[in-house]
């Protein structure tokens, strides 16, 4: 790649050769190059809004070997000291092939710099992308990344370069007779490094409330195990059976959360209802059994209170015993007027029930739970959830 970023020098077209410009053109690319963010599962450096300008200010030949000159530069300022290492050097320096496909492009169109020849930015673009892809793929069968991995990140990063490009070009048109002028990109740079490191902070503060959550989660769940060890191991199945017919399901990351804590807690208002009755061996009357109703009511109250987070997830608590044709409780919900949280919830807290030793009866097998979920399907369970979940069963 050096090689061929040294042979570019032969391309003719740009304007004469000066030290100034080349190493203000290096300098501001090593200052950009030094900013990143995250964007989809890869991460995206606002370089176009150098590279762009540096393609009319300096001879399109010498833009390749530039930008070699500005990675390795970025490299050298690199913490441990990569010199003594070849194997960190070289790979950095390898990725101006992006800036080979542009230069290309613009030497042999030899268009001046007008707003007119956007056919042929659009062309260099493209030309870019494409080197840049080529290196990339080449890059990831070294590291034995797959192709697959590599075209999953790389639009959205070559989006940003997409939209950076005009602003580029406006920079470019800008020092066609000052080239000092191309120091403005760096408040735009300076935005952008701002932006990203906000973004970071909030992801690293929501991971912090999330695994807080998740710990309050928990320790409710070890206090309804610690009161009734059938609850708690219970809950503990049931947590994983959603969680299996949530993937089924393919639902989002936020509703995979609130079913995971909805699980483990949809229970937890139980500490409330004397272990008389939780544990009673025969039938419960009508009063026992308004009273174990009252449960899902007081698991609310009890999350509320907590707040956040929990707050939420209680609410969806409350609906977990609602059924599909409106006659459960406490509010008598019915169809889609359920949260589908609260619906799975209710399937996999009835088959988990239904094959596991209660006071009052003996297990059951799971084939036998797994007909009783059909025969309930869109009387007290969503047709839908059971067959997810019947799915879930059959590849277990």
């Amino acid at each position: 790649m050096l090689a061929a970023c040294v042979g570019a020098l032969a391309l003719p077209g740009g304007p004469a050769f000066s030290w100034w410009t080349l190493a203000l053109f290096v300098g501001l690319y090593v200052a950009v190059s030094r900013v990143e963010f995250e964007v989809g599962i890869g991460s995206a450096i606002p370089t176009q809004l150098v590279l762009v300008p540096m393609l009319f200010a300096l001879p399109i030949g010498c833009v390749p070997l530039a930008v070699a000159a500005a990675l390795l530069l970025r490299t050298a300022g690199m913490q441990p000291w990569p010199w003594r290492d070849p194997a960190r050097v070289l790979p950095a320096m390898s990725t101006a092939a992006h800036a080979l496909g542009p230069a290309l492009v613009l030497s042999v169109a030899g268009v001046p710099l007008r707003w007119s020849a956007w056919p042929v930015y659009l062309a260099a673009l493209l030309a870019q992308f494409a080197f840049d892809l080529a290196h990339s793929l080449i890059s990831g069968m070294a590291h034995r990344v797959g192709p697959r991995t590599i075209l999953g990140f790389v639009p959205l990063v070559y989006s940003v370069d997409a939209a950076l490009a005009p602003v580029a070009l406006a920079v470019a048109m800008s020092t066609r007779d000052h080239e000092w002028l191309a120091v403005l990109v760096l408040p735009l740079v300076g935005l952008l490094r701002f932006f990203s490191r906000e973004r970071q902070a909030r992801l690293d503060n929501a991971l912090e409330l999330s695994d807080a959550y998740r710990g309050t989660a928990f320790l409710l769940g070890d206090v309804v195990e610690a009161d009734n060890a059938y609850t708690g191991s219970h809950s503990r199945h049931v947590v994983d059976l959603v969680l299996a017919v949530a993937d089924e399901l393919k639902l989002s990351r936020a509703d995979r959360r609130d079913a995971e804590f909805v699980a483990l807690l949809h229970d937890v208002g139980k500490i409330r209802i004397p272990s008389s009755i939780i544990n009673k061996a025969g039938p419960l009357d009508a009063e026992e059994r308004a009273l174990i109703e009252t449960h899902t009511v007081e698991g609310e109250r009890m999350l509320e209170r907590v707040g956040g987070l929990l707050g939420h997830v209680g609410r969806l608590v409350r609906s977990c015993h609602e059924h599909w044709d409106g006659c459960g409780y406490p509010d008598r919900l019915a169809g889609d007027a359920i949260p589908l949280v609260a619906r799975i919830v209710c399937a996999c807290d009835a088959f988990s029930a239904i094959t596991t030793d209660r006071p009052y009866r003996a297990a059951r097998t799971d084939e036998e739970a797994l007909a009783e979920m059909q025969r309930c399907a869109g009387t007290q369970f969503d047709p839908r959830v059971v067959d997810a979940l019947l799915r879930v069963s059959a590849a277990a």
